[in-house]
């Protein structure tokens, strides 16, 4: 009996704890693409919590996982940053809806996400553990170009000449859930001579409009469409991303938009390398529905691996 006594006491006695996953997104292989923390059962979390474990994870994402409170969807997450919260963020949305398949089994049908911006319905389709996560959003918005005056200190900061820039590719700045400025070169060789600083890339983002800048290269003669691409957010604590969903989902829809992306009948696809200059390398699939030269939909779809579970005491 007082076995019992002491078993019942110290179970009543131990911490709430919150089960942590590191999960790779947009690969198959561990230590490659872009890593997330997915924490589960973050209920039990209050926010200056979720700031704290997003700021001891340094140099990642976290996604907290929340239960539905409501009919209008089916689970909430909402995302941090090292420095701040986020609206959104594709590739820890990939690793959650992965960690939760894998924990709970797949879901039928698709998952209404809800998060700081606004809900998107997501689908896990494939056999344990090589699930894939597909993304379903509305298309991102277009911001402004930059003006030929005021590109160049954008390019020096990133270490681009203007001669290495695609004539059909404006510098503008997209939108969704946040901005990033798409840089377009003509060729994917041009992306190894980059030379980013980050302190002027800080300085600059306010400027321009957005708080990350992507760097991108159709591959010459790829069928279907193939682009190599680098992504640098030091205002968001990631001097360069490995690999981005968000950022290729608004490049499908600049593409299609400047005529660079041809659908068939109604849909145009392409695949999305990115990360080897970080010895991450992964990649995103993007198909965007459209109506001629304006997008409808998009759909990012990924992999993932997780790399460890632990425990998190709260």
């Amino acid at each position: 009996m007082r076995t019992s006594n002491v078993s019942w006491t110290y179970r009543m006695t131990q911490p709430r704890k919150c089960r942590l996953f590191l999960v790779d997104a947009f690969t198959r292989t561990r230590f490659c693409g872009n890593p997330a923390a997915v924490v589960l059962d973050a209920e039990v979390l209050d926010e200056r919590a979720m700031r704290r474990i997003g700021r001891e994870l340094g140099g990642i994402e976290t996604a907290f996982v929340f239960p539905s409170d409501s009919s209008d969807y089916d689970v909430e997450i909402r995302f941090f940053s090292p420095r701040r919260e986020v609206g959104f963020v594709g590739h820890a949305t990939v690793a959650a809806h992965y960690v939760r398949a894998m924990v709970d089994g797949v879901p039928r049908g698709k998952v209404r996400q809800k998060s700081q911006a606004g809900i998107v319905e997501v689908e896990i389709s494939g056999d344990a553990p090589e699930l894939r996560v597909s993304i379903d959003q509305t298309p991102a918005t277009f911001g402004p170009v930059v003006p030929e005056e005021r590109l160049a200190p954008v390019l020096d900061a990133l270490g681009i000449s203007s001669s290495s820039l695609h004539p059909a590719c404006p510098v503008q700045v997209l939108s969704k859930a946040n901005s990033r400025l798409l840089i377009g070169l003509q060729s994917p060789d041009s992306l190894a001579s980059l030379q980013p600083r980050m302190d002027r890339l800080v300085h600059l983002t306010p400027h321009v409009g957005a708080d990350g800048f992507f760097v991108f290269a159709i591959t010459p003669g790829s069928s279907p469409m193939t682009t190599e691409s680098r992504m640098f957010a030091p205002v968001l604590g990631v001097p360069e991303d490995p690999v981005s969903g968000n950022a290729h989902g608004m490049l499908g829809v600049y593409l299609l938009h400047h005529g660079l992306l041809q659908p068939v009948e109604g849909k145009a696809s392409f695949v999305g390398y990115q990360g080897a200059y970080v010895d991450r390398p992964g990649q995103v699939e993007v198909t965007v529905s459209s109506s001629g030269k304006r997008a409808t939909g998009v759909r990012v779809t990924g992999d993932a691996v997780i790399v460890y579970e632990a425990a998190l005491p709260v």
